[in-house]
């Protein structure tokens, strides 16, 4: 259970640096992910095993969401929406490993991550529409709007921290609640239920990202939540 949502639990120092412990369990995510990813796509083969299989429908699965968004290609936006989706949801299951505290629930790792959004947004926007139909497309459907829609590019950005870190951090909070009060094995229907939030959150988290990121494309100038 975290003491305070705003407050980091020091892991141990790096000089005069203290390293917090979210960034050491990010560390570890990002190893296990990492290795995993080289370990299991190191031998694919035109005919498919079960570990392969499971892939590529993990892949399929990512694919057919980004088309439904943003028709085309769906490579280019792949490694990104992939990542959110995949990097979140082990994070957010990463609290069923006792003693350790998701680093979701941690407000600075859902700030990088939503600081992220925010500048592949801008990135995919130039890059689809050019500096000057990107600029232009604040000015849609008037000139009128182009103080609230800058002004929606932030708060849009704002709103995935702030939704991914308190349901994460809710989750926390309750489960270790209600194991000091009531013992190990009354809060495992409270886990399943955390599971399932956490899958949850990884995707809403993913597909808005990637509904923000089409808006840029397609020069909606700001994408409606």
């Amino acid at each position: 259970m975290i003491d305070s949502p705003l407050t980091g639990k020091t892991a141990f120092l790096l000089g005069p640096l203290p390293v917090d412990q979210a960034v050491v369990t990010t560390w570890g995510i990002m190893a296990v992910l990492g290795l995993g990813s080289f370990l299991l796509t190191r031998r694919l083969s035109l005919t498919p095993g079960k570990v392969q299989s499971v892939l590529e429908l993990i892949v399929g699965t990512i694919d057919a969401q980004i088309t439904s968004t943003i028709p085309g290609e769906p490579a280019r936006f792949r490694p990104l929406i992939g990542m959110l989706a995949i990097y979140i949801l082990t994070a957010n299951w990463s609290s069923l490993i006792p003693g350790v505290e998701p680093p979701t629930a941690r407000l600075e790792t859902d700030a990088a991550l939503a600081l992220i959004v925010f500048v592949a947004t801008i990135g995919y926007g130039l890059r689809a529409q050019g500096l000057g139909g990107y600029l232009a497309s604040f000015a849609k459907p008037t000139w009128v709007m182009i103080p609230l829609n800058l002004v929606e590019q932030v708060t849009r950005s704002f709103s995935l921290m702030v939704r991914l870190f308190g349901n994460v951090m809710s989750g926390v909070f309750v489960i270790g609640i209600v194991l000091s009060l009531a013992g190990l094995l009354v809060p495992i229907p409270l886990m399943a239920l955390d599971l399932l939030t956490g899958a949850v959150q990884a995707y809403i988290f993913a597909i808005l990202a990637l509904v923000f990121i089409a808006s840029a494309v397609e020069g909606e100038g700001g994408a409606k939540e």
